[in-house]
């Protein structure tokens, strides 16, 4: 796949994410006017995280680590009758695993949410709230490990688009259900399983279009399923190390006389503000280049593999670095336009904004992990991004329990950002060395001219926001236009990349 290609499939997966997350701020709009930073905000954050969190864990993790280059390497080399029997296999895999685990999770949610949030011992409400709320959204991981499984497969054979128009589906259900039912906790529960039956329902006929049929007598056993698992093990520790990441996280900010009230949700809407550039263009590029690193590893040698790397950390670098620096900048006046209404009052837009200033940080570094991890992956090793991520969690432990004190809710996003780059740094060290040179002055030149026009338009947006006091979408559009000139004016390479592809889609 050339670099038109991967650009093209990043511009589906991207598209559909702003569609998503477009409708997904429109959610958390609608959850902060109602529920704030208060009990039912933070209930629904913590229970609502445990799913999302298996989902990470054996749903969209496996299918990036593992079933994309089994099933991309069956699909090139052997019969299409092949391929199907082994995605029946995998398919009655994940419906015995997935109902285990929702059994599990219902029954033992009230020790999942004392140990994951253990300041809301201290309000029984609270508590009781968290736990009903778990156990009604529990099964939620059932329905999403099915999509991430059709994500696998269509992925595998190159169609982006019905995978990634899913969860704008699910937040507009919840939208719909929000609005019917304003303030009711119960509603937006409902909303979330409504919302997952619909986003699987939606993949099945493009499956069929494929060519799947559903085989339950297909098994469980075939010889490229120990392959997966070999693959899945390491990757699945590495959520783990992730997710326990989010557990401190979220274990710190529970607790309330030190961090502040309302550390939990501000965290989570801090969260979903920075997750909206990292999702469009990081994790967009990181999942349509991973087909073809694949590909690469396997078929054109290593050469291909590190100039298609090397371009993905160079585009990551043209998009995440100025909408890190734009985040910092406008952190307050987004935050308050996007959540400031109903229950979402001053304290918590400040509490938020904060948060999201020392969040956006680490923006580059994580849309970076996304495109090295994926070439390990490529590479069939799933077991060094679980000891750099390993790393990265102890580091962030220690940051987090130092900076806690003294920035409250902040210090837990700037460690959060610094563990990030230090992970960022030794995948890329780790990297360099198994596979030869990955361009690094190339790419540090490019971070350089990027970084300086990047700070020239934070210093016009600045000064459109508070010193002419200029609307906050006219300020971004500012933004947007003086990066771009100022990144020809440099002399960015990535930039006339961007526009060629550009004018050959138009």
């Amino acid at each position: 796949m050339s670099k038109k290609h991967i650009l093209k499939s990043a511009g589906i997966i991207g598209s559909a994410t702003v569609v998503s997350r477009v409708l997904g701020f429109v959610r958390d709009v609608l959850i902060a006017r109602f529920f704030g930073t208060g009990r039912y905000a933070q209930a629904f954050v913590v229970a609502f995280r445990i799913p999302n969190m298996l989902r990470d864990l054996i749903g969209e993790g496996a299918t990036n680590a593992a079933f994309v280059p089994v099933l991309s390497e069956y699909y090139q080399r052997r019969k299409r009758e092949e391929f199907w029997h082994l995605a029946n296999v995998l398919l009655n895999v994940m419906l015995i695993v997935l109902a285990v685990v929702t059994f599990l999770g219902v029954a033992f949610a009230p020790l999942i949410v004392r140990l994951i949030a253990p300041g809301f011992i201290a309000d029984p409400e609270k508590l009781r709230i968290t736990i009903y709320l778990t156990r009604f959204i529990f099964p939620y991981i059932l329905l999403v490990g099915l999509l991430a499984y059709s994500m696998g497969i269509l992925n595998s054979l190159k169609h982006f688009s019905a995978p990634a128009f899913a969860p704008a589906i699910l937040n507009l259900t919840i939208i719909i259900g929000l609005l019917l039912r304003q303030g009711n906790i119960s509603a937006l529960a409902s909303s979330i399983l409504i919302g997952g039956v619909i986003q699987l329902a939606v993949q099945i006929p493009v499956l069929y279009s494929k060519g799947f049929r559903f085989n339950f007598a297909s098994g469980i056993f075939h010889p490229s399923v120990r392959r997966i698992e070999i693959l899945l093990l390491p990757r699945i520790l590495g959520s783990c190390v992730y997710q326990i990441n989010i557990f401190v996280n979220t274990m710190l900010a529970s607790l309330g006389r030190i961090v502040g009230e309302g550390g939990v949700a501000a965290l989570y809407y801090a969260n979903r503000i920075f997750q909206f550039p990292l999702a469009i263009f990081g994790i967009a590029l990181a999942q349509a280049v991973l087909p073809t690193m694949s590909r690469e590893a396997l078929e054109s040698g290593l050469e291909k593999l590190r100039e298609t790397l090397s371009f993905s950390l160079r585009a990551v670098n043209f998009i995440m670095v100025p909408a890190s620096f734009g985040l910092m900048v406008m952190a307050g006046p987004i935050t308050s336009t996007l959540f400031e209404r109903g229950m979402f009052g001053s304290y918590s837009t400040s509490i938020t904004s904060n948060a999201l200033v020392f969040y956006s940080i680490g923006l580059f570094s994580y849309a970076g992990i996304k495109i090295l991890v994926s070439c390990f992956y490529s590479l069939k090793d799933t077991v060094t991004p679980v000891k750099t991520a390993s790393a990265s969690l102890l580091l962030n432990i220690l940051l987090g329990v130092i900076f806690m004190f003294p920035l409250k809710i902040s210090g837990l996003a700037l460690a959060t950002s610094i563990s990030g780059s230090f992970n960022f740094f030794m995948l890329f060290y780790i990297l360099n060395k198994k596979i030869g040179s990955l361009g690094g002055r190339r790419i540090f030149s490019s971070f350089v001219k990027v970084f300086m026009a990047s700070l020239v338009m934070a210093c016009i947006v600045y000064l459109s926001a508070f010193k002419m006091g200029l609307n906050l979408f006219v300020v971004i559009f500012l933004g947007i236009v003086s990066y771009v000139l100022f990144a020809f004016i440099f002399g960015i390479r990535e930039a006339g990349e961007f526009l060629r592809w550009a004018l050959r889609r138009n």
